[in-house]
C-alpha cells in the first residue's frame, strides 16, 4: 500500500496455514483480541507447531527461566515444517537458552547504572532512552532486555512521569527522548499521548521524540488510523521498528508502514544480526530491499548484545563486517545500514566497518572500492580547516561554552598508547608508488 491521500482501503488479512482462520475478521483485526489470544504455553503452542516429547521438554525448561509470548498474527506466519524457520527461531524458546556463559551479563548495556530517572537512561550528551512499558506484544528469544520485559509490572506512572519530565527540564541540553520498552505501542492511545504532550508542552529542549516499536513486524494490527491521526500531531515524531528478515513482510505489515509514512512519520529499521536468522549477505541484501520499497531507512545492524541466554544466536563480528562488504556499493546508499556494536557496560554504539582506507602518507590517501580496486586520492597542499587543535571556531566555543559535549581540544588522541590503523609512514609511501604504477590491482 503506497495510498497518499483519500480514504483508508480495507486493511489485508493474511492467514493461511493457521490455526485461526476461521477467526471472524474483525477479532482477528482487533489488535486487543491478539494480545489477549497469544500463544504463551507449550500446550497451546503445540496446537500451533507439531513439537516432539523432546522439544516440549526442551521449551518447558526455558520458560523456567525465561518468558514466552506470541500473538497470533506472528505465529501464524511460522512454516510448521521447518524446524529452522526464521520467524520460528526469533518467536518460540530453544534449549540453548538454558545455557548461560561466563561473559554473559545480565543487563549488558548498562542501562540500570546510567538511569537518571525512573525507566530514563542518560548516555549519550544529547539524548535519553526512557523506558515506560515492560510489555511487548512478541517476547523476542533475542531481546537484551529478557531480565525485565515480559515482567507484570506496570507502565510509567504519573509520579514517575513528573520525575522524568522534571529531570529533562533541568537538563536542556536534551533534544531528543527515544521512548522504548517493552514497546511503547502497547500503551492506550490516550496514554501514549499524554506523554508526547507533556514532552512538548513541559521539556521545551526537547525537538525529537522517537519512539522504538516492533510493532509494524509483530502486531501490525496496533498500527492504527486513530493511533497514527494521534502521533502526526506532536511532529517531529520518528519511529524505529525491527524487521530482521524479509518473511516479516507482509500486505498487513506493509499495510502498517504505508499508514505511518503516509502521516509524515520518518521510518527507520534496526536489525539484530541473528546465527541461523539472517547471517547471510544474500538475504540481507533482500530485506533492505523491502525496507527501502516501504519507506523505511535502514538505520543499524546490530551485533547481537552479550545478555543472558543469547549464545546460540551470536555470529563473529567478521560476520557482520563480510555482510556490510556485500552493502556497500552493492546496492543503494540508502539502503546501507551501520554496523554496530552496542559495547558491554554501557560504552556505547561502536560503528564497525570495512577498511576502505589502506593507507595514508603526505597529501596522499590510497583506498579501496567496492570492488577491491585501489584508488589513489591527492588531498590538499596547504589545508587550514575552520578549526583546529588550540584554534576552535566560532561554533565549537559556542558548544564548549554552553557545557555541552567535548570540544575540539577533546577530539585529538594523544594518547601514546593510541594505536594508529594506518600502515608505518614508510610501507604508506611504498603502496602509493604501487597504485600509481599500476602495480596493485
Amino acid at each position: 500500500m503506497h495510498q497518499t491521500s483519500g480514504p483508508v482501503p480495507p486493511r489485508p488479512v493474511l492467514r493461511d496455514r493457521s490455526i485461526w482462520q476461521d477467526v471472524p475478521r474483525q477479532q482477528w483485526l482487533d489488535w486487543r483480541w491478539q494480545m489477549q489470544h497469544r500463544v504463551r504455553s507449550v500446550e497451546e503452542l503445540a496446537r500451533v507447531l507439531p513439537l516432539e516429547p523432546d522439544d516440549q521438554r526442551a521449551i518447558e525448561r526455558a520458560l523456567r527461566r525465561f518468558r514466552f509470548a506470541v500473538p497470533p498474527y506472528y505465529a501464524s506466519l511460522i512454516d510448521p515444517e521447518d524446524p529452522e524457520c526464521p520467524i520460528r527461531l526469533q518467536a518460540v524458546p530453544s534449549h540453548a537458552e538454558v545455557a548461560v556463559r561466563e561473559f554473559d551479563i545480565e543487563d549488558p548495556l548498562n542501562e540500570e547504572g546510567d538511569r537518571v530517572a525512573p525507566g530514563m537512561t542518560h548516555r549519550y550528551p544529547d539524548r535519553v532512552l526512557w523506558v515506560v512499558v515492560h510489555e511487548c506484544a512478541m517476547l523476542c528469544r533475542h531481546c537484551t532486555r529478557k531480565r525485565k520485559v515480559g515482567d507484570a509490572m506496570r507502565p510509567v506512572s504519573d509520579a514517575e512521569l513528573d520525575a522524568g519530565i522534571a529531570w529533562l527540564r533541568d537538563h536542556p541540553e536534551v533534544r531528543d527522548v527515544l521512548l522504548s520498552g517493552g514497546d511503547p505501542l502497547l500503551l492506550s492511545d490516550d496514554r501514549l499521548e499524554r506523554i508526547l504532550r507533556r514532552l512538548r508542552d513541559e521539556a521545551p529542549s526537547v525537538e525529537i521524540v522517537r519512539i522504538g516499536t516492533r510493532m509494524p513486524v509483530t502486531l501490525p494490527q496496533r498500527i492504527t488510523p486513530e493511533l497514527v491521526a494521534m502521533l502526526r500531531r506532536y511532529h517531529p515524531v520518528w519511529m524505529n521498528t525491527h524487521f530482521n528478515v524479509p518473511a516479516e513482510f507482509t500486505p498487513e505489515s506493509e499495510y502498517a508502514l504505508a499508514l505511518l509514512a503516509d502521516a509524515g512519520i520518518p521510518l527507520g529499521n534496526q536489525t539484530v544480526l541473528l546465527r541461523g536468522v539472517n547471517d547471510c549477505w544474500a538475504l540481507m541484501r533482500r530485506l533492505m530491499y523491502k525496507l527501502t520499497a516501504n519507506r523505511v531507512r535502514p538505520y543499524y545492524i546490530y551485533q547481537c548484545d552479550l545478555a543472558e541466554g543469547l549464545e546460540h544466536f551470536r555470529t563473529t563480528v567478521a560476520k557482520g563486517i563480510e555482510i556490510m562488504e556485500h552493502l556497500r556499493g552493492h546496492i543503494s546508499g540508502l539502503g546501507v545500514p551501520t554496523f554496530v556494536v552496542d559495547a558491554p557496560g554501557g560504552g556505547g554504539k561502536v560503528p564497525v566497518h570495512p577498511n576502505y582506507v589502506v593507507s595514508q602518507h603526505e597529501h596522499k590517501v590510497v583506498l579501496r572500492n567496492f570492488e577491491g580496486r585501489l584508488v589513489v586520492y591527492e588531498e590538499p597542499r596547504d589545508y587550514t580547516g575552520m578549526c583546529s587543535e588550540g584554534a576552535p571556531c566560532a561554533y565549537c566555543r559556542e558548544v564548549e561554552g554552553s557545557g555541552g559535549a567535548t570540544g575540539v581540544a577533546g577530539l585529538f588522541n594523544d594518547d601514546p598508547n593510541h594505536i594508529a590503523l594506518v600502515p608505518a609512514e614508510d610501507e604508506a609511501a611504498e603502496t602509493v608508488s604501487a597504485v600509481e604504477r599500476g602495480a596493485c590491482p
